[in-house]
């Protein structure tokens, strides 16, 4: 279980400091502004800017996904297969 706390971690890490780069760069006019990093882009006129744009969306749902995936979604599954494989063997006892 730890191996894939720190695998989401790391996944969480990574992706929050991608998403913060990102729309520190591309979604923050002025650092003075209450709203920050969701605002919408202003200003992107180049190839660079979009794929900045692409990757900072990119960034925060690896952050999302990446934790609730070894956070939430393996060890429910594992919990699940345990469980179906519990319940097989009491069936094939009977």
């Amino acid at each position: 279980m730890a191996d894939e706390f720190i695998k989401g971690f790391v996944l969480f890490a990574i992706g929050g400091l991608g998403w913060l780069t990102f729309g520190g760069w591309y979604r923050t006019p002025s650092y003075y502004d209450v709203v920050q990093l969701v605002n919408p882009a202003e200003g992107v006129d180049s190839v660079y800017g979009e794929i900045g744009l692409v990757a900072g969306d990119a960034f925060f749902w690896v952050m999302i996904i990446g934790a609730l995936t070894f956070w939430v979604l393996i060890p429910v599954s594992r919990e699940l297969r345990d469980i179906l494989d519990d319940d097989a063997d009491g069936d094939a006892a009977n």
